[in-house]
């Protein structure tokens, strides 16, 4: 399967697991999340939830040929937008960790994870200026309150890739270990939270949280909008083009 899950100890977890194609998430993918996350809600078994990788790779984000194959259904139907709503309203602890590079979604996903490991070799991206396109998952909103505008906006507008040591500079990842600790301490971290009151842990994250609900989803709701409609656009066009061509996009025709 190209995402595992497996539930023990209180815990719930879920594993990009295509490495032959860098964890590229396809729809399928996002559905079996969406699933999972969406069972643990109601699983009173489930405590906490964690979401990893492999040593060399988080996620490439979506894969592009798959992506395109779904590119005409509404973007808010789609199995990733079934997975954004279930991550961003998860009441139960969700702990993330993150070796090799985690792309586009690999990223913008963490910022709705409560706990965030890398390990060193971890690298951050947004590219979606680069593929033509705008922030998602509310992104364009959360980016700028964990780390800055001025961090925000050179990742978001260059979508250059940063390291887990700047990420964790930035606040945006809270320990940074070497690769072969990452997941026996991410798990042992997630296990701290099963032995915890289930409810406080719930109360204590709502409170966090529930000031940014609304606006999250308000958020998300507006990506997914600009998100569609640039995705039909030249310069997306000519973005997808250049990748599957092997070639540099070429924008300087686009105003």
């Amino acid at each position: 399967m190209d995402i595992q899950t497996t539930k023990e100890n209180g815990i719930l977890t879920i594993e990009f697991n295509r490495p032959d194609k860098k964890n590229a998430i396809t729809s399928t993918m996002y559905q079996l999340m969406a699933d999972a996350l969406s069972d643990a809600e109601t699983d009173n078994a489930v405590r906490a939830i964690l979401i990893i990788g492999k040593p060399e790779i988080f996620t490439a984000g979506n894969d592009l040929e798959d992506f395109m194959k779904h590119s005409s259904a509404p973007v808010g139907e789609r199995p990733v937008a079934q997975f954004m709503r279930h991550l961003s309203t998860a009441t139960k602890p969700v702990v993330a960790a993150v070796a090799g590079a985690a792309v586009g979604i690999g990223t913008t996903l963490l910022m709705h994870c409560d706990l965030v490991y890398a390990a060193e070799n971890a690298k951050f991206s947004m590219p979606f200026t680069q593929l033509g396109l705008c922030p998602e998952f509310a992104s364009s909103m959360l980016f700028p309150q964990m780390v800055g505008y001025q961090r925000a906006a050179e990742k978001l507008l260059l979508g250059e890739a940063f390291s887990a040591q700047e990420a964790q500079e930035m606040g945006f990842v809270s320990r940074v270990l070497p690769a072969p600790d990452l997941i026996p301490f991410a798990h042992a971290q997630a296990a701290k939270l099963v032995a915890l009151p289930a409810s406080s842990l719930r109360t204590t994250k709502r409170l966090m949280k529930d000031s940014q609900v609304e606006a999250v989803q308000h958020r998300m709701l507006e990506e997914n909008k600009h998100f569609g409609a640039m995705l039909g656009a030249n310069e997306a066009k000519e973005a997808f083009t250049a990748f599957f061509e092997k070639r540099r996009p070429d924008f300087s025709k686009f105003v």
